[in-house]
């Protein structure tokens, strides 16, 4: 028996996006805050920012700084989420290609 693989392509967040492929506004994009424990106890923030115009990791990027360490998980969710609010601000005022 042969498995085949199916292949989607990732629309759905391309209905909602403005159809010149620059942003316009914050809904295009789309920010996943979380947290991750560290071996220590603390926690860190965990963020990743999507442009859906384009599909663009905006966030994480190589070198990207660590969010934290927060003594609560709660702490750092909300760490990551103004931190990710913070590029979205940046990204609508000079959006990269």
């Amino acid at each position: 028996m042969v498995r085949r693989k199916l292949h989607f392509q990732n629309t759905s967040l391309r209905a909602h996006a403005s159809p010149a492929g620059i942003p316009a506004t914050a809904d295009d994009y789309r920010i996943y805050p979380t947290y991750r424990r560290t071996a220590t106890g603390t926690f860190t923030g965990d963020l990743k920012v999507v442009r859906t115009t384009d599909d663009r990791v905006i966030f994480p990027y190589d070198g990207a700084p660590v969010i934290g360490p927060f003594e609560t998980a709660l702490e750092a969710r909300e760490a990551a989420a103004r931190k990710g609010a913070e590029l979205v601000e940046a990204d609508l005022l000079n959006p990269e290609p």
